[in-house]
């Protein structure tokens, strides 16, 4: 019973200590939904995977790791976080969830509270964070599209994150840049959103400690 518990003790020791509680510092989670996830197109081709490339040009040890899933709610990225970050270790993680709460209509004062709940278990392993908003289209309400576009900006204040307010401003007025379903950009606005990501993400990276 003795060696057990002093097992226990030592095995909680390090973990808590050792060198895997401490974030990867090459290490960069994707938290996301569809437009993450590279829907209707080639995973290589998202921007995800293009932030990756960028990155391995400065360093060939970052990796960027993409857990984003098509339809995925800040519900389900709340119930996946734990693991991801106990198992990746992310020194920043991108939390780019919301729009199918407000597709499903789900209530945003819950959307609010996953979000925030997933920047402060991001924080707590040590990950510095970036919430990436999304906008609404008018038909849905002038109050809820408001109130949407609101929420991404108080959750990144509260909970001492970066923001970048609305993924797919650069391409969004342009019918050209979608696939036939209006909801999905295509391949070829992917480089133009890693270059939008990265107006906020790239100071971020600058920022991080010297390996």
């Amino acid at each position: 019973m003795l060696l057990a518990a002093i097992a226990f003790v030592q095995a909680a020791f390090a973990e808590a200590s050792g060198p895997t509680s401490r974030p990867d510092p090459h290490t960069v989670l994707v938290l996301g939904d569809s437009l993450s996830a590279g829907y209707g197109m080639a995973a290589g081709e998202a921007w995800p995977a293009l932030l990756e490339a960028r990155l391995r040009e400065r360093d060939p040890r970052f990796r960027v790791v993409n857990a984003s899933i098509s339809g995925e709610t800040t519900a389900g990225g709340l119930a996946r976080i734990d693991a991801a970050l106990a198992r990746h270790r992310p020194v920043i993680v991108v939390i780019a969830l919301g729009a199918n709460d407000a597709l499903r209509g789900l209530p945003l004062s819950l959307a609010r509270e996953n979000l925030a709940a997933i920047a402060r278990r991001a924080r707590k392993a040590g990950a510095a964070v970036l919430v990436i908003g999304m906008e609404m289209p008018p038909n849905f309400g002038l109050d809820f599209t408001a109130a949407f576009r609101a929420m991404f900006a108080e959750v990144a204040s509260a909970e001492g994150a970066e923001l970048l307010p609305f993924l797919l401003e650069p391409i969004a007025r342009d019918r050209a840049n979608f696939l036939d379903d209006n909801l999905h950009p295509t391949p070829q606005t992917q480089p133009v959103i890693v270059d939008h990501v990265w107006t906020v993400l790239g100071p971020m990276i600058e920022a991080l400690p010297a390996e």
